[in-house]
């Protein structure tokens, strides 16, 4: 949905309610100038930007990790890193 400043400025309940159904992009000048979206899409837009340590994780995540392997299609890719030093 893309609206103007003005709509948005006299209508702010009713974008803010559409925003939990998808993005209202704001519009001056007829540039995008700002997106609307749902408390819930920015927490899981963000979650996966933020680096966190491996204490603030969670048991599920922790063991999804451990119980992970890299497919046999990319064991070239290991050989790439032989004798690699930071």
């Amino acid at each position: 949905m893309k609206i103007t400043t003005t709509e948005f400025q006299q209508n702010v309940g009713h974008y803010q309610d559409a925003a939990q159904l998808e993005p209202v992009a704001i519009t001056r000048d007829g540039r995008t100038q700002a997106v609307l979206v749902s408390a819930a899409f920015f927490e899981l837009m963000m979650k996966g930007r933020v680096a966190r340590g491996v204490e603030d994780l969670d048991a599920t995540t922790l063991k999804a990790i451990a119980d992970s392997s890299v497919p046999a299609e990319y064991a070239e890719l290991d050989r790439l890193l032989d004798g690699w030093q930071p």
